[in-house]
């Protein structure tokens, strides 16, 4: 539904550079989203209950457990025919590190 609604809105980039810098911008909300939900508790979904049970167990840092998880998935739906394309690779890449970023910033700024 969000998706429907922004596009009426943020028009498609007609460059490639600034296609790049949308993803790259993308990628940093979702994660800032993720921080602000996962700190508010209210309730993982299956990808982030799964990143933080991992990171709880392992006590790896968020950023690598959640990298892992999406180079993974990705590496699996390549081998089973999909396409990778350099927004695939920049959310895969980024949104571990992005979450960390996100969880970070919420913490600091609401003093949790």
């Amino acid at each position: 539904m969000m998706i429907d609604i922004c596009i009426k809105f943020v028009p498609t980039p007609a460059y490639y550079i600034s296609q790049l810098m949308l993803a790259i911008v993308a990628v940093f909300t979702v994660g800032f989203g993720g921080g602000i939900y996962l700190v508010a508790n209210l309730g993982a979904g299956p990808r982030d209950g799964l990143m933080v049970g991992l990171q709880e167990k392992t006590n790896l840092p968020i950023a690598l457990v959640r990298a892992f998880l999406e180079i993974s998935v990705v590496s699996i739906g390549w081998y089973l025919g999909g396409t990778v394309g350099i927004g695939t690779l920049l959310f895969a890449f980024g949104i571990g590190p992005s979450v960390a970023l996100g969880l970070y910033l919420v913490e600091k700024t609401f003093n949790y």
